[in-house]
């Protein structure tokens, strides 16, 4: 029986020919019967894929075959066979669409000028030596942080990952910039570009999550600083570490608790709301 594997992962490495590696990984990712998301650009690669497992493993091999991805930090997760519609492979300016290309430096090591990675256990360190002067900065759209963040975290009003930009250079941050301050994100991807652009505007004391939730949730489960569900770009749409994860989000409809979310067809633009289990069932949504 195939078992259904999915695995994300990111590189930022400076990639002279986006394309060569575009055409390269569609064809590696293609010959194992892949789906999922792989954009390349200047700054390097971040993929999330699926398929099954004896497959999977194959274009992981190949990937890490290409030196400057050898060392990439492969997250795996159970997948169900039908987590991605298609296969989409392409070059775009960023691997991370903060809007902001030009103010982003890399070079062999990664980011340049980027955060402090802070290991799941040396967040703890951090958190219990200098409890009052940490602050949790969720790098996510706000919307994903409705069913899951770190305890007392700072959620910034963004929909999307552009708005950023203009959230940081609003100065509602401003007085935040003494503190110790750890973004968080799903996997790293967009903490490695936030936690740079916060340092470019005079936060002095950046961290970042290393491996993100992800890999915060399977060394402490739902022990931990974490709480809640963790929403997924994917058909899963959200998952949990364990069973003892409690439920933050409230249904848009009746205010039942709920982690489900599901597409407002009354808007335009392809918009989640909330919404649990009898109320989807009463609209129909699947």
């Amino acid at each position: 029986m195939a078992v259904p594997k999915i695995v994300l992962f990111y590189m930022f490495t400076p990639l002279p020919d986006p394309e060569a590696i575009r055409l390269w990984q569609q064809t590696l990712a293609e010959a194992h019967d892949l789906t999922g998301r792989i954009i390349v650009s200047p700054h390097g690669i971040n993929a999330t894929v699926g398929g099954e497992l004896a497959n999977v493993k194959r274009y992981v091999k190949g990937t890490r075959s290409y030196a400057p991805f050898k060392s990439a930090d492969i997250k795996w997760s159970d997948g169900r066979g039908n987590d991605f519609p298609r296969l989409s492979v392409k070059v775009r300016d960023e691997i991370v669409t903060f809007g902001a290309p030009d103010e982003l430096e890399v070079d062999g090591g990664g980011v340049v000028g980027g955060g402090v990675h802070l290991a799941p256990d040396e967040l703890h360190r951090l958190v219990d030596d200098r409890r009052d002067d940490v602050v949790f900065f969720d790098g996510r759209n706000a919307f994903e942080a409705e069913i899951g963040r770190f305890k007392n975290a700072v959620i910034p009003d963004v929909a999307t990952t552009r708005d950023f930009v203009s959230e940081l250079d609003s100065g509602k941050y401003d007085h935040l910039k003494d503190k110790a301050v750890v973004t968080y994100c799903t996997g790293g991807v967009r903490c490695e570009v936030l936690s740079a652009l916060m340092r470019s505007r005079g936060f002095d004391e950046v961290y970042q999550l290393d491996g993100g939730i992800v890999r915060y949730g399977e060394k402490y489960k739902d022990t931990g600083l974490w709480e809640g569900s963790l929403y997924v770009f994917d058909n899963r749409m959200n998952i949990e570490f364990s069973d003892s994860a409690i439920t933050l989000g409230h249904c848009s409809v009746c205010e039942a608790p709920t982690s489900r979310y599901e597409n407002d067809d009354t808007k335009p633009e392809r918009t989640l709301v909330l919404m649990c289990d009898a109320c989807a069932d009463a609209t129909g949504s699947e």
